[in-house]
């Protein structure tokens, strides 16, 4: 990271940014061309969940290349000033990469549909059969986060 005043580098840190987060932007390679798309997620022990339907243009993708990146940011605000050169924003923001892997169990898928809802609310859920074989759930495997926080 080039401005390292920015940089968060305790683990808690990031993690925090990640409960604050209500999207997660994941960045997929479609052979040469970038693809980001906005998703819900669950974080749970260093690892990310999504879900999707079974079709699609980013399930295509992931079976092809499961490398992927991904972004949180919270706390967002413009900070104003007369000068519209010193215009700036205050935020805290995580990156990272990971590889994405199918879950076909229905317990595992289950367990990350949970992960995934408590990043939402503390409410415990049913999932019926239909729902659980009717989407597909992701489990990304996460290789390197880096956080930044700036205007704090």
């Amino acid at each position: 990271m080039r401005r390292k005043e920015k940089e968060i580098t305790e683990k808690s840190g990031i993690e925090d940014i990640i409960r604050k987060a209500v999207v997660c932007r994941l960045g997929l390679a479609d052979g040469n061309m970038p693809y980001v798309v906005p998703l819900c997620f669950g974080y749970k022990n260093h690892t990310l969940y999504i879900h999707s339907a079974l079709k699609g243009k980013k399930i295509d993708i992931l079976r092809r290349n499961p490398e992927v990146c991904f972004e949180f940011d919270a706390d967002i605000k413009v900070r104003e000033a007369e000068n519209p050169c010193e215009w700036g924003m205050k935020f805290q923001s995580v990156i990272g990469y990971g590889k994405a892997f199918f879950i076909e169990d229905s317990e595992e898928k289950r367990a990350a549909l949970d992960t995934i809802m408590r990043q939402y609310c503390d409410k415990a859920f049913q999932f019926p059969d239909k729902s659980v074989n009717g989407i597909a759930v992701i489990r990304i495997e996460i290789s390197s986060m880096s956080g930044k926080r700036s205007g704090f």
